[in-house]
């Protein structure tokens, strides 16, 4: 059995009164499954929504709350030291709990919290640990998407981020609120992988990346298109996990409304003309090429100049075959190291290798979409496969599989002797 990515690191989770602070619950244990030593520090806030003993529970070492401590205080000898004996969880006052944190996580991080680290307040125990720590700081932002859309919220995020610290999220999509849109907590898996991605190593620093995410639409006139249902979420996980990982990603993006991965350049497009040229303006400058975007296989012959109307019959629409724009880039003298992308509904690897195959790739990563699998889904599954081998990748959060497959693409770009 593998390492688990964050043995015996020391984690301080900071826990901020937000709605999302219940998933704080579940991000114990998975820091804890992925090896991590724990201890929580609740808000006055966080502590209205989940109780000290659940995190106590879950990470078996006792959880603080505020700066005056009367247990621990008693418990230290005269030179402020943890007294023989006495266990270090519960003896721990702040300057001995910042001290011991290798890395300090927010999460939820609430806008009250990143305001008042953006503006050094040590008004509680958890911004004055933050002061008095030397540990990386992450906030994984949880929030109303208006709130986390202010300017006052986006001045802070900037300041913070100048002072070096990560930001994990936010998500986008459906808020306890009712509303919709960005400020959602990451998953715990998400954040876990975030995490382990900020510790490094950065295996794919110096490397340069293309990607491809998302749909392409070709108009039928100014109101209609010919669409699909991809949401672009895992090309995004791919660009992000590659940023994550030290690589210079460029971003070729379909119509998808969702916000770029940091560090990431983003050149958006809508038709797969579009992508085609955009992609190849950067192919050839970049060492890798993952096309995960769904490009159209077909578009209309002709756009209609007007909205085109209802005349009582049936309307005959005469499509045309788009360019294969990943053929395109492996028949280039020089092209990149290539993995393609496959989406089947049967047959999948037997599709997938006769793709591989036919388009002259390196790599190609295919999975079988429905079932809240795929597009449209938070989840995916993967069955990376390359000329004389496969893997299966099972169904994890698209930010994890984005990790695994960039691990699976470097060991087979290494193994072809590229620079």
């Amino acid at each position: 059995m593998s390492t688990p990515d964050l043995s015996k690191v020391r984690v301080l989770l900071g826990v901020s009164g937000g709605i999302a602070a219940y998933k704080a619950a579940e991000l114990v244990r998975r820091l804890g499954d992925a090896g991590a030593e724990v201890r929580v520090v609740l808000t006055a806030g966080a502590a209205h929504f989940v109780t000290p003993l659940t995190f106590q529970a879950l990470c078996g070492q006792p959880v603080r709350s505020g700066l005056w401590d009367e247990a621990a205080d008693d418990s230290r000898d005269g030179g402020g030291r943890a007294a023989s004996g006495t266990a270090a969880g519960s003896a721990m006052g702040h300057i001995e709990l910042a001290r011991w944190a290798e890395h300090i996580l927010i999460a939820p991080a609430t806008a009250n919290i990143l305001a008042r680290l953006a503006h050094g307040l040590a008004d509680d125990l958890l911004t004055t640990l933050c002061l008095a720590s030397a540990a990386p700081l992450a906030v994984a932002p949880s929030m109303n998407q208006q709130m986390w859309a202010h300017a006052a919220t986006q001045a802070n995020m900037v300041t913070l981020r100048q002072r070096g610290v990560f930001f994990l999220g936010p998500d986008s999509g459906d808020q306890a609120c009712g509303d919709i849109g960005t400020g959602r907590l990451l998953e715990p898996d998400d954040i876990v992988a975030g995490l382990i991605a900020l510790r490094g190593p950065r295996p794919l620093a110096g490397k340069r990346l293309l990607v491809s995410a998302g749909p392409t639409y070709e108009d039928i006139d100014p109101v209609r298109f010919v669409g699909n249902r991809s949401s672009g979420r895992m090309g995004f996980a791919v660009a992000r996990a590659a940023a994550e990982q030290g690589a210079e990603v460029t971003l070729i993006a379909g119509p998808v409304a969702l916000d770029t991965p940091l560090g990431v350049m983003r050149v958006d497009v809508r038709s797969a003309e579009q992508m085609r040229s955009a992609v190849l303006q950067h192919a050839t400058v970049n060492e890798i090429f993952i096309s995960a975007a769904a490009v159209g296989d077909y578009r209309p012959q002709s756009i209609a100049p007007h909205k085109l109307k209802k005349t009582g019959q049936g309307l005959a629409l005469a499509l045309t075959e788009n360019p294969d724009i990943l053929a395109e880039v492996a028949a280039l003298p020089e092209h990149p190291f290539l993995v393609g992308f496959a989406a089947e509904t049967e047959s999948v690897e037997e599709y997938a290798r006769a793709k591989l195959l036919r388009k002259n790739l390196d790599m190609i990563a295919a999975n079988c979409v429905g079932n809240g699998c795929g597009f449209e889904a938070e989840d995916n599954q993967l069955n990376v496969i390359w000329r004389d081998g496969s893997e299966c990748l099972p169904r994890a959060s698209k930010l994890v599989l984005a990790h695994q497959l960039l691990a699976r693409v470097l060991e087979r770009y290494q193994a072809s002797g590229r620079p």
